[in-house]
């Protein structure tokens, strides 16, 4: 993009799994330096005002592995309806890019194929895209994702929690590097516990769990781009490139424009500019 275009370009971001808005803020100033706008979505049962397990800021958070979550009711379709709000409101610009990271491509995915019209071009940051598979635990169950770091993470039982939970807060040094390889390896040692310490516990498990159906009229109509994360123990690469090919294979006239980072499962983490970079090219 030109300097003239990016004035009139306003990427919407929409984050991953136990993440918020706040993930966004230092790639957001990175665009600001370049001239385009961000606004970054909190998806329901994110951000600030997420609400908590009743122990998890106590000591020795009692109830953790067992008490259900407030947030078992939040659907995929919640999810989806708060990204079309935010791309009604931004419509404005000339042009609109929606950013999802990681768990964020389901609900991302929805919302672009409910309203086409709002989106001239969708990036896929190591997420989960649902052209070739509905659901991310389709992906997240494959041969190709057997190494992935991160699997150990999850407390309880998700069904009867209505959420796939896990511990920020840990003080158990093996599950806090666990947490660290998974998804900052990169990330500078003491910038990680301000990061994890951002994350909220519960992902609503409709979100990896909910099936998501893409045609070619209305997702499939919109330009895409697949960023890929060379350095992901998190989502690997050879999972990252299944969601793409079977994608591409499924809504062979609009294939992925592929490009890669030399990243975590979180550059905008470690790599903020690197990441608003891509974004722009």
């Amino acid at each position: 993009m030109t300097d003239s275009s990016l004035t009139s370009t306003v990427f919407v971001f929409v984050h991953g799994a136990w993440h918020s808005s706040a993930q966004w803020a230092e790639t957001q100033r990175v665009l600001a330096g370049l001239g385009a706008a961000g606004v970054a979505v909190d998806l329901p049962g994110h951000g600030f005002d997420a609400p908590l397990p009743t122990g998890y800021l106590l000591p020795g958070q009692p109830g953790l592995l067992t008490e259900k979550s407030q947030l078992a009711a939040v659907t995929m379709d919640d999810c989806a309806e708060t990204i079309v709000d935010t791309l009604r409101r931004v419509r404005r610009y000339r042009t609109v890019v929606l950013v999802a990271h990681s768990a964020g491509g389901g609900p991302a995915s929805l919302a672009a194929e409910r309203a086409p019209e709002l989106v001239d071009r969708i990036v896929y940051v190591s997420a989960f895209v649902p052209g070739g598979r509905p659901r991310f635990f389709d992906y997240l169950g494959s041969p190709e994702n057997a190494a992935a770091l991160g699997q150990g993470l999850n407390l309880g039982d998700a069904e009867a929690l209505g959420v796939v939970r896990i511990n920020p807060l840990s003080t158990d040094p093996d599950y806090v590097e666990e947490l660290r390889q998974a998804h900052y390896h990169d990330t500078p040692l003491d910038r990680f516990d301000r990061w994890r310490s951002l994350l909220s516990p519960d992902l609503p498990l409709a979100i990896p769990a909910t099936p998501v159906t893409l045609t070619a009229a209305k997702w499939g109509r919109i330009p895409r781009t697949f960023l890929r994360c060379a350095h992901d123990q998190g989502l690997p690469p050879a999972v990252q490139d299944l969601m793409i090919a079977e994608a591409d294979e499924a809504f062979d006239g609009n294939p992925f424009t592929v490009r890669t980072l030399p990243a975590s499962h979180s550059p905008f983490a470690a790599h903020p500019r690197e990441l608003a970079a891509a974004l722009v090219a």
